[in-house]
């Protein structure tokens, strides 16, 4: 009897936390937004543009980021299904996708520094949006990465399956806003680099 109650106040709770993430995604999502539309209005309004194509590590990042996005639902399916093996499997892969990411996003940067010589305080602020906007990504990318880490903790150490999946359910939302809001970033930057 006090287990159920407690299963039920776990989900009550975390349906609370939930929202609160939602939240927090709606206004990252506004926060990229803002990015784009100061770009624009900045492009527009200077007659800069980008005048840059934008380096290859960057579409590489964007497939390893849809691979993550692919394994983490894998993941999610086992946790929904009590597989805690194949759950902890791909929460791994995950993981590793999500670091290449931050690698080749980093590896981009330095193309673009030492290659191509665009540097933050470039005269041209279009091309400082650039690290502005991958930048406060792969901040995101690290937050999400702690909640990554966070889900597969639980699953190594066998929480209750309430807490697992809720685990689970938090970061997932989170990553495939990420990989989501990649996607678009990305899109827009390369509709803009020249």
């Amino acid at each position: 009897m006090m287990a159920q109650l407690q299963q039920e106040n776990d989900r009550i709770n975390y349906g609370a936390k939930k929202f609160n993430m939602w939240i927090f995604v709606f206004c990252s999502f506004m926060l990229f937004m803002a990015f784009s539309s100061g770009m624009i209005v900045y492009m527009g309004g200077s007659g800069h543009g980008l005048n840059v194509t934008l380096p290859a590590a960057f579409r590489y990042s964007t497939l390893i980021l849809i691979l993550s996005s692919v394994s983490l639902f894998i993941s999610s399916k086992a946790a929904k299904a009590s597989d805690l093996g194949k759950q902890q499997r791909f929460l791994w892969i995950t993981i590793v996708l999500g670091l290449g990411f931050l690698v080749m996003q980093v590896y981009g940067w330095y193309v673009l520094a030492y290659n191509m010589r665009i540097f933050l305080t470039d005269p041209n602020a279009s091309r400082s949006f650039v690290y502005v906007i991958t930048l406060m990504h792969l901040l995101h990318i690290i937050g999400g990465l702690i909640f990554l880490f966070y889900a597969v903790s639980g699953s190594i150490r066998k929480i209750p399956q309430v807490r697992n999946l809720y685990r689970m359910e938090m970061s997932s939302i989170f990553w495939h806003f990420l990989d989501i809001v990649w996607i678009y970033l990305y899109v827009f930057l390369l509709l803009n680099q020249h």
